[in-house]
């Protein structure tokens, strides 16, 4: 990973570069190793080709990007593992890169209703982009388990306690309870706090045959199993018939059946926390925890270090950085090396990471190698 911050001064190109550099030199390998290089965005990143050619990549090398945002954080690792499983390619570096903060903002909307035929009928009610929808989604969410603020809460402050031994992140300072609760609103029921980070920055991951890895990076995670799916309303959430079920209520289980899994395999687990109720609503969803007791069970330190189910402990979206998810999957991937940069779970075997982006998503499950 790149320095994640608001105001990197370098174009997204030199952010995807540097990345992937950095990837490759962890994984003990050189650009002539790779064959394939995949990345996502939304219309604010470094082109693929121009990066492959950047990297002076050997030709003919299989390149492709996809359109989308937090939705193929985690799907994005099963493409790759398509790529090689076929025979297409040995080694792909996959890479997200973007100035979120002086660059191009997700969070910002103009006052228009815009071209699409869709959005007269919801611009005029305030829905100018992903916060109003996922507010929707908490809202409904919250009415229907009788979930608090408090709840809320008490993520935003278990993300900062993370992130505080975490010398990537761009937030450190805890936050105590009254601090969240004086935080301004953007759309209730989510303040301030509870939107995770307009942040540059880029993240790379490099993936290559088992047999190579063990070779060049013994101990290195494998990919195990990889969904992607979603609900009726996909990613427009006010047309969804239950707005307040996400895509990990879809997902969850055929992510275990693929795996061969339970929820009692998981070890640790990298929640896209683009807002602080998604982790709440994936840690009931996987079954991490107890139906309607996600907030407890964050109070109750469960999801800390020393707790049943340690989550996000980079800081996650919320406190480390926001690199569409990518910098939550390499936290991931350091954790079942036993190298976690901020704090390491004791000889975890299986990582549950997760990308999202309305009622659409993808699950991926990492096992120790």
């Amino acid at each position: 990973m790149t320095e994640l911050s608001r105001l990197s001064g370098r174009t997204e190109l030199q952010l995807a570069v540097e990345a992937a550099r950095d990837a490759l030199a962890d994984a003990h390998m050189d650009a002539s190793s790779v064959d394939a290089v995949l990345t996502y965005h939304l219309n604010d990143s470094a082109p693929v080709n121009t990066v492959a050619a950047a990297l002076r990549l050997a030709d003919p090398v299989w390149t492709n990007e996809f359109y989308g945002g937090g939705t193929q954080a985690a799907s994005i690792l099963g493409d790759a593992a398509m790529l090689i499983d076929s025979g297409l390619a040995s080694t792909v570096l996959v890479y997200r890169a973007l100035n979120g903060r002086s660059g191009k903002r997700m969070g910002q909307a103009a006052l228009r209703l815009g071209s699409s035929g869709n959005e007269q009928f919801t611009l005029p009610y305030g829905m100018l982009g992903p916060v109003h929808l996922f507010a929707l989604a908490a809202q409904r969410w919250m009415y229907e388990t009788r979930a608090t603020e408090r709840d809320l809460a008490a993520v935003v402050m278990r993300s900062r306690e993370h992130a505080a031994a975490n010398p990537r992140a761009v937030l450190r300072t805890p936050v105590s309870a009254e601090e969240y609760r004086s935080n301004p609103y953007v759309a209730t029921p989510l303040r301030r706090l509870d939107c995770c980070l307009e942040t540059d920055g880029a993240a790379a991951l490099v993936i290559t045959r088992a047999e190579v890895a063990d070779v060049v990076r013994p101990g290195s995670p494998r990919i195990h199993a990889v969904v992607r799916g979603g609900g009726p309303g996909s990613t427009t959430m006010d047309k969804a018939a239950d707005v307040g079920r996400i895509f990990s209520a879809y997902l969850a289980e055929p992510l275990y059946k693929a795996a061969g899994m339970t929820p009692d395999d998981i070890d640790v687990a990298q929640l896209y926390d683009a807002y602080s109720f998604l982790v709440l609503q994936q840690l009931e969803d996987f079954g991490l925890c107890p139906r309607g007791q996600a907030g407890a069970f964050v109070r109750d330190g469960q999801t800390g270090l020393h707790g049943s189910m340690p989550v996000n402990l980079n800081g996650g979206l919320l406190s480390e950085g926001y690199v569409h998810g990518m910098n939550n999957v390499a936290e991931a991937v350091r954790q079942l090396r036993g190298d976690g940069s901020t704090q390491q779970v004791p000889d975890p075997q299986v990582a549950l990471c997760t990308g999202f982006g309305g009622s659409y998503g993808s699950a991926a499950i990492l096992v120790r190698g």
